[in-house]
């Protein structure tokens, strides 16, 4: 009998589900048998049922959603020992008998850069070299010239998947053709170039990054070696947030590994002339260090403000030398490229938009986590068939794209594909690949003050445009969602908006209005409801709203008083009970805590 594998999905998502404990028990179980191995793998994709097991015998898949120790028991004493599937938490399978849950989802996805999460353990290397790692790098090393290299991500179609959507190809192609301060005979461009990974994903409900980074990490140090030999590059950075620690962690043994195996350092695949190393810089966190040049000086130990361009980073980058930057997500696409080829990747998506698109699927959705579809796939395909539709049935609303730099996109545009320029034109951006799903129950005025707030929190302040007039902007909004707005703050944020695109240096500032001109344009009639009848239609905004309790329905069960953080409930056991609205916060506690739905929002 073959051996069987059993592996355990330990990203970030894995743990914060309970995976450890689960992951423990797991090797404690089968620790010694020569019949079974055991791995700690990444995430596969379906957070939402995390922590998930896999099984793995004689050539055929089966997931195991929301596992816990005593399921584990379940499934090795049923289907490791007795080879009996256990239905009730299979959500996955490849063996043509019972698919799972997710069989919908996972037919809709192709997965490019995420090829290995979730199927390998990232902190080791003989892993992603049994699944073909690093052969791209000595393809393009002992077979192809530079300019080959870039003819193949030109021919592909990949643009750049950190929002902008520029032609990754041509970006490398001015890298190269870029001068340096030290060229050689061998390379007369120069070898003094920077490859810079930007992974400092800063946008709310984005974690597409940060799982690559947790869960496959030599495929985007792979990529930016490749990168590194296709535009004469010797220095190499990613520029990871500090909030990552378990993908910094990741990435630090991998590049460890790299060194070691020779697919980083000097003479890398026996070519003299190609020596790249690279390091990772921790972000503090500033949303702005996204900005390229902002992420420039930072790394060079500076605040994280951006400058004025030209010139840019290809011509003048880390300490002034020609540098290439492009986001995780576009790094691990270029290694299957040059192994399957242009026309293999470029096969997939619409016009100018090739190959697949990772998004973060988060927000009133049944299946949260993370997807790789085809570019053109529809909006509603991505959250009504791979997302799994709203959450407790309720109707959808809108769903944000592009994070606060985005918008939002309302119910009769789900039918726009997901390609750069079908997304442009609705306002929003694809951006990174942010994906927030709204319901009927999500006021849109306090999620453009959301964002706003954000954005104005995270302004560097060197743009008076964005430090003042994303200030005025958000006192606006705040005050309407208190119910104190007039119908002269409709105008006013619209004619802030103009000035604040306009007149912000980087694209921080040059964003920051979608939000609100997205709602704006969609959903005009609920702003107009907050300033003329002071009504929040979602009856969210706290100012604008009442709790009160149903005295005939009642059953004086406490169990809402107990809950209000701030004893506004009175009443006594088996009495109808009270709301005192002067001291309730409006924080919703005890209505979700009613057993007998007696309290209303009025």
């Amino acid at each position: 009998m073959s051996k069987t594998t059993v592996t355990i999905g330990l990203a970030s998502c894995g743990v914060a589900s309970g995976g450890l404990p689960v992951a423990e028990e797991m090797e404690k179980l089968l620790s010694g048998r020569e019949d079974v191995e055991t791995k700690r793998v990444g995430c596969l994709g379906y957070c939402y049922m995390e922590p998930l097991v896999t099984v793995i015998r004689d050539g055929q898949t089966y997931v195991y959603g929301k596992v816990d120790v005593d399921v584990l028991h379940r499934i090795i004493d049923e289907h490791v020992d007795k080879n009996q599937i256990i239905k009730e938490n299979l959500i996955l399978s490849d063996d043509g008998g019972f698919p799972g849950s997710e069989s919908a989802r996972a037919a809709k996805q192709v997965r490019i850069v995420l090829r290995n999460s979730g199927l390998i353990d990232p902190q080791k290397i003989s892993e992603y070299m049994a699944r073909d790692g690093y052969k791209s790098l000595e393809k393009v090393v002992k077979t192809m010239s530079r300019d080959d290299v870039i003819k193949e991500v030109l021919d592909s179609g990949l643009r750049g998947r950190g929002g902008a959507g520029f032609p990754t190809g041509m970006k490398w192609r001015f890298a190269r053709d870029s001068k340096c301060a030290e060229p050689n005979e061998a390379n007369p461009n120069g070898t003094d170039k920077y490859m810079v990974c930007n992974a400092d994903e800063g946008d709310p409900g984005a974690f597409m990054d940060r799982s690559v980074l947790e869960s496959d990490p030599h495929s985007v140090i792979e990529g930016m070696a490749i990168g590194a030999y296709a535009v004469g590059a010797s220095h190499g950075v990613i520029y990871c947030r500090a909030e990552y620690p378990m993908a910094i962690k990741h990435l630090n043994i991998a590049l460890g590994q790299a060194r070691i195996g020779g697919y980083l350092g000097k003479g890398i695949f026996g070519d003299p002339n190609f020596n790249f190393d690279i390091y990772v810089k921790e972000g503090a966190g500033a949303f702005v260090c996204g900005e390229e040049t902002a992420l420039i000086a930072s790394i060079e130990g500076g605040r994280g403000m951006p400058r004025p361009r030209p010139p840019f980073p290809a011509n003048s980058g880390v300490w002034k030398k020609p540098t290439n930057i492009n986001n995780v997500e576009t790094y691990a696409n270029v290694p299957w490229i040059i192994l399957n080829g242009a026309m293999a990747f470029s096969k997939y998506g619409i016009g100018r938009s090739r190959g697949t698109k990772v998004f973060a699927l988060a927000g009133k959705i049944n299946k949260g986590g993370l997807a790789e579809v085809p570019m053109g796939m529809s909006l509603r395909e991505v959250i009504f068939d791979v997302a799994g539709g709203i959450e407790n049935d309720r109707k959808f609303k809108a769903v944000q794209l592009g994070g606060p730099s985005g918008g939002c996109v309302p119910e009769n545009l789900l039918d726009t594909p997901v390609d750069y320029e079908s997304i442009n034109a609705t306002g929003a951006i694809m951006g990174s690949g942010g994906m927030v799903v709204m319901d009927e129950d999500t006021c849109v005025v306090d999620v453009a003050r959301f964002f706003l707030a954000f954005v104005q929190k995270e302004s560097c302040g060197k743009c008076p445009f964005c430090r003042i007039g994303t200030k005025r902007m958000l006192e606006i909004l705040e005050r309407i969602t208190k119910g104190e707005g007039v119908m002269e703050d409709i105008d006013k944020l619209q004619n802030l908006a103009a000035q604040i695109k306009d007149g912000s240096l980087c694209g921080l500032g040059q964003t920051a209005p979608n939000p609100v001109q997205t709602t704006l344009r969609y959903f005009k009639d609920e702003y107009l409801a907050h300033i003329a009848d002071k009504k929040c239609p979602a009856k969210v905004c706290g100012d604008l709203i009442r709790y009160s309790i149903d005295a005939s329905r009642c059953v004086g069960c406490t169990k809402c008083a107990k809950a209000c953080p701030v004893s506004a409930i009175t009443g006594e056991l088996k009495q109808p009970h009270s709301i005192d609205s002067a001291l309730c916060v409006r924080c919703g506690l005890c209505k979700n805590n009613c057993p007998v739905s007696c309290i209303s929002v009025e």
